[in-house]
């Protein structure tokens, strides 16, 4: 879980990258940089993530078996939110409980 600012997209095949500015991770299994692709496998533009937006993101890090493809995915069932004060003070207490 992150916030994070969509800095460009771009549809790569069937899916589409989003270039990302980590602006703060919350809770986190695997270690961000500061600049990230986040995947979402799809073209239609689910979740309508803008570039210039800030939102809290809930990704995961997906690795094939052949370790030869390592990122971030967005999935369907993950979470993106526009980015509010308030969001990330909930994360931030959901964290200390998790």
């Amino acid at each position: 879980v992150f916030h994070g600012r969509i800095l460009a997209r771009r549809v790569v095949g069937q899916e589409t990258r989003y270039e990302v500015e980590v602006k703060a991770p919350y809770r986190q299994r695997f270690p961000l940089v500061s600049r990230e692709y986040l995947w979402v496998p799809n073209t239609c533009g689910c979740p309508p993530l803008r570039a210039g937006g800030e939102y809290l993101l809930m990704a995961r890090r997906h690795v094939n078996h052949e370790h030869t493809l390592n990122r971030i995915l967005l999935q369907d069932d993950g979470y993106a939110r526009p980015w509010t004060p308030r969001e990330a003070r909930l994360v931030r207490e959901a964290a200390r409980h998790c």
